[in-house]
């Protein structure tokens, strides 16, 4: 079963952050700056995990998981279903 991630860093040295922005391109979809939607079943999180842990220097650097759930049925990158209403009536 695939889980969609938002997958958010913060990286403090520019030859670090290109590689992590080239790793995080490998396993999902770049939505803005720092953050990537990405589809993984358990293994590829794993292996987007060890990925991101060999680059990043764990003192100045965080990479941040958030889950949002099955991935079937999410209709593609950014639809993130039915939710409260912005307007006020």
């Amino acid at each position: 079963m695939r889980t969609t991630y938002l997958v958010c860093y913060d990286v403090a040295n520019d030859k670090r952050l290109r590689k992590v922005f080239k790793t995080c391109s490998n396993f999902g979809d770049h939505l803005q700056f720092s953050v990537f939607e990405c589809d993984l079943n358990p293994s590829e999180k794993i292996e987007l995990e060890t990925a991101l842990s060999n680059i990043i220097n764990h003192e100045e650097d965080q990479v941040i998981f958030v889950g949002l759930g099955p991935a079937e049925g999410r209709g593609g990158s950014g639809d993130y279903g039915p939710g409260p209403s912005l307007r006020e009536t």
